[in-house]
């Protein structure tokens, strides 16, 4: 190596939502870049995770796209970004020309930065439309609107320093953080109960999670294995618990009767909607005892400061925004909000999901999550653009997906491999191959989506560009980059700015790098607007950060809620089964989720030698007693059917499952889970149901070797 230690550059890891520091060594050569450890990093100090270790092993892969390329009769060749940039103007003025600005769809990504997620949403925009949205439909957009609804805004209400610091207990519902936030789990979470606290579990599997709360001398770890779909039912039984010892003991504190009567509406209504509350019966249905939720609820009512830790496991329902928003009651009617140690806290997936929809990647909001139906909000960012909004949201990701051949007939695609990440991934493929007139990628691998696109554009890594991400507990943090690695390359940032320019006269699109983009993003972004690049400074700062010199806010609603009243809605929900249940042909309940040592569907992690060892390829998990009865033995390859496909995997045969239900992972292109999964949505978050569809096993079949490509993040 020719440069010293210190030398190294301080960034932000580009895996999941903590946020982790790390440092970038650079060698001789231009992809010779090596991870170091940053000792002092605000939210790491130091440690990372496999991921964190190994993310500088994607930076000059064999795979990487390095020039232009256009399809011709099939096949790409390689073009000028001349006769690339040319092809992609031409096309999308041909679309808006035949079909309307709605003829196109948008798709930001999670992986991208801030400031690239803002110019795509204001490039949508400029075109004429809100079709724009990422990757948090999939995973938190129920979360993000029972939030935004009941509380004002759809973002972790606490920071993680804060609730180590001062959370008695820690209910985690749907939330894996031991696989999918190891760092957030053994830094905080875990030191947090080796000082005192306790968690309590919720989640249909026994995972990782589980076996890191197993700590010697306490019992202050609560697992409620519940079967997948019974969220509601579950949290139900809790919050009657709560309403029927607080009526035999008013002074007990079960419920903080000052918070509820000064700080929120609709509590007369969770009481209407439980009054009939047959709690055996719902416990039966969870399939947990009653006396074990019970013994949940009181530990949450009766702790001095409980915190509410949410994933995708609540949110990838029909359901979702209902799952959310009866753990919103949860905190609501206990008075856990609006101090350290409390809150509801989804925990993001994605290095930068909880920035793209900050900045207004999505259909329905401008940046810092101004509606774009409110005629002021959107006149307020019109008078800094210079052009008009249009004031009607517009589809969500897998709308656009839907109407791709009716009314979408054109793709811009940054970052984002919706071939793999969507449910139904076969139909989804389908669509895509046969039905859109013109599609454009820019990414850093030849995806499954980009091998359907007409062009493609070579874009950089996380570790050769500037710019800036938002962590799971809001954190604005700068990215930092090392160098360009192959030459025609081009960063995300400069090539929408560059279509932009194309594409419509004036200045709207010219920028002088991400700092000058930043400084036009904090105008329109109330939320951001006291931040600059000189005060995130190695640190960042957590918004909302409203004028400059404010230090931004660890946590959330300490006076009042942001919403039109300054209350927090608590609002009664009721059971809904999930849109596809078991049956003669399908007996089997198939549910999802994700690996520590691999990243959504592996764009990068299944290229990385460190982490592909690890896990090389998919497998399904499956309880005893439905091994015995399929004749399974561990290890055999099976087949795993649902309605819209098949994948054949390496049966794990494991009492981590429930009966009846069997677990997988969408890690893998040659055997993803989204092959099986359906794409029903959420009516208001339009999320899909990822999380519990019909299957069934079949068994005595060949095995079949994995495929090494790899999917999107």
């Amino acid at each position: 190596m020719s440069s010293e230690p210190d030398d190294a550059t301080k960034t932000i890891c580009p895996y999941c939502g903590v946020g982790c520091g790390i440092r970038v060594l650079e060698g001789e050569e231009p992809g010779d870049m090596r991870f170091m450890p940053w000792a002092d990093a605000p939210v790491n100090e130091g440690s990372v995770c496999i991921k964190g270790g190994a993310a500088t092993q994607v930076v000059d892969h064999e795979d990487r796209l390095t020039e232009p390329l256009i399809k011709e009769d099939g096949e790409f060749r390689e073009a000028t970004w001349d006769e690339a940039l040319d092809r992609v103007v031409d096309e999308m003025e041909g679309i808006r020309e035949q079909h309307g600005p709605d003829g196109m769809g948008f798709f930001g990504s999670s992986k991208t930065f801030n400031e690239e997620n803002y110019l795509i949403q204001k490039l949508a925009r400029r075109y004429g439309t809100n079709q724009v949205d990422n990757c948090t439909r999939m995973c938190h957009a129920s979360t993000v609107w029972a939030l935004r609804t009941s509380l004002g805004m759809g973002a972790m209400t606490n920071s993680m320093a804060d609730l180590e610091a001062s959370a008695d207990v820690l209910w985690i519902q749907g939330a894996n953080p031991g696989e999918q936030h190891p760092i957030a789990n053994s830094q905080y979470f875990r030191q947090a109960v080796l000082e005192g606290a306790t968690v309590i579990q919720v989640d249909p599997h026994a995972n990782k999670t589980t076996r890191s709360f197993d700590i010697d001398d306490t019992d202050r770890h609560v697992h409620l294995q519940l079967n997948p779909g019974t969220d509601i039912p579950l949290l139900n039984v809790v919050l009657k618990t709560i309403l029927e010892r607080h009526e035999a003991e008013p002074d007990a504190g079960w419920i903080d009767e000052e918070f509820v009567e000064a700080r929120t509406e609709g509590f007369d209504h969770l009481k209407e909607t439980l009054a009939d509350f047959d709690k055996a019966a719902a416990a039966e249905e969870c399939g947990v005892p009653l006396e074990a939720i019970e013994l949940a609820a009181e530990k949450y009512a009766m702790a001095n400061d409980a915190a509410i830790f949410t994933g995708m496991g609540m949110s990838q329902h029909t359901c979702g925004v209902d799952n959310v928003q009866n753990e919103i009651n949860l905190a609501l009617i206990t008075g856990n909000l609006g101090r350290p140690g409390t809150g509801v806290n989804p925990l993001r997936g994605q290095n930068n999901v909880q920035g793209t929809c900050d900045v207004g990647a999505m259909p329905n909001v401008l940046p810092g999550y101004q509606l774009v139906d409110d005629d002021e909000a959107r006149e307020s960012v019109e008078e800094v653009w210079g052009f008009e909004i249009p004031s009607e949201p517009g589809l969500t990701n897998v709308e656009i997906s839907h109407a791709i051949g009716d009314t979408v007939h054109g793709l811009y695609v940054m970052g984002e491999n919706p071939i793999m990440s969507e449910p139904d991934g076969n139909e989804t493929e389908r669509r895509f191959r046969e039905e859109l007139d013109f599609m454009m990628v820019q990414d850093i691998f030849m995806t499954e989506t980009a091998e359907l696109a007409d062009v493609v554009l070579p874009a950089t890594t996380w570790a050769e560009r500037d710019g800036t991400v938002t962590n799971t507990d809001r954190r604005v943090q700068r990215m930092r980059g090392a160098h360009k690695v192959h030459e025609n390359t081009r960063h995300d940032l400069d090539i929408l700015c560059e279509v932009g320019t194309r594409l419509f006269d004036g200045d709207e699109f010219t920028f002088d790098g991400p700092e000058d983009v930043f400084e036009e993003l904090r105008e329109v972004c109330p939320i951001m607007h006291g931040m600059t690049y000189d005060a995130l400074g190695e640190t960042g700062i957590h918004w909302p950060c409203y004028e400059e010199g404010d230090e931004g806010d660890p946590f959330l609603y300490e006076d009042s809620f942001e919403t039109e009243d300054g209350l927090g809605r608590i609002e009664g929900v009721v059971h809904q089964e999930p849109k596809e249940v078991p049956d003669e042909e399908y007996p089997l309940v198939l549910t999802t989720a994700r690996l520590e040592e691999h990243y959504n569907t592996g764009t990068m992690s299944r290229r990385s030698p460190t982490l592909s060892k690890q896990h090389p390829e998919n497998f399904v998990d499956v309880h005893p007693n439905d091994a015995e009865r399929y004749g399974i033995e561990d290890g055999d390859d099976v087949k795993l059917r649902s309605r819209r496909g098949e994948i054949t995997v390496r049966a794990d045969v494991t009492e981590d499952i429930k009966e009846g239900v069997v677990w997988t992972t969408p890690h893998f292109a040659a055997a993803s889970a989204n092959r099986l999964t359906n794409d029903v949505l959420d009516e208001r978050a339009k999320i899909p149901e990822y999380k519990a569809a019909a299957a069934e096993i079949e068994v005595g079949i060949e095995a079949a070797g994995d495929d090494a490509a790899s999917a999107d993040d």
